[in-house]
């Protein structure tokens, strides 16, 4: 290895070739550091350094218990505009689909009626959803809206297109209010996304507004953190 780098980047780095070229395929079971240590003549320390860059990096991921392993794609949102999960599924050619885990209608709470600026002795329909991308979970949704903009909609319609049916009564995402943060899964979110209690998860919290400046949906989106990752392009003014 090279001798005009420090030797963990340069293990790093031939590490890091092999992940792009393939020789160390997705999914796959990298080494031991104890192994990789041996393989490049390196202490334990600088092995473990390298593979932790390309932990960091995203590369590589460590499952407790079992070793780190090449990392799999993650589905990648643009925070720009308003995009549909649907499109951005089937823009990276998988087939995105949904299964319903809940329907029914309540009282709102405190922060349902202040997202969706009504009364908490109003109604709200729940829609508690899975979303996948050819059959891998990927989020865990839970859907507000005031039951009065919903009443009189074909239950089995709203179950199966929510969103096309609220654009045909007339609601439109003009603008949406979006709030990211890292989360752990909890027993019941790990049991729907097919991951392990406290597995990383980010989490979406989102309020979606009409051109009247209405709010009308109120979104708590859980995404697996490692198949699902936001990007944002930022410029300057």
């Amino acid at each position: 290895m090279s001798k005009k780098v420090p030797v963990y980047i340069a293990m790093h780095n031939e590490l890091r070739q092999k992940v792009l070229s393939k020789e160390w395929e997705k999914g796959k079971k990298i080494p031991s550091e104890r192994m990789l240590a041996t393989e490049f003549n390196v202490s334990r320390m600088t092995a473990r350094q390298a593979v932790s860059s390309l932990v960091e990096e995203g590369l590589l991921e460590r499952k407790q218990g079992a070793g780190t392993f090449v990392a799999s794609d993650k589905i990648r949102e643009k925070l720009s505009g308003i995009p549909s999960f649907t499109e951005t599924i089937e823009k990276l050619g998988k087939n995105p689909s949904s299964k319903l885990v809940s329907f029914y209608i309540k009282h709102a709470s405190e922060s349902e009626a202040e997202k969706l600026q009504i009364r908490q002795d109003e109604e709200v329909l729940i829609m508690e959803r899975i979303r996948y991308a050819d059959d891998t979970p990927l989020c865990f949704e839970v859907a507000t809206i005031p039951y009065h903009i919903v009443n009189g909609i074909d239950k089995e319609d709203l179950k199966q297109h929510l969103y096309q049916s609220l654009a045909d009564i007339g609601y439109h995402v003009a603008r949406a209010e979006q709030v990211i943060s890292a989360t752990w899964a909890s027993e019941y979110v790990a049991d729907m996304l097919k991951v392990k209690r406290e597995s990383p998860i980010l989490r979406l919290k989102q309020v979606s507004y009409t051109q009247e400046e209405t709010p009308f949906e109120y979104v708590r989106a859980q995404y697996v953190g490692t198949r699902y990752e936001f990007f944002i392009e930022a410029k300057s003014n």
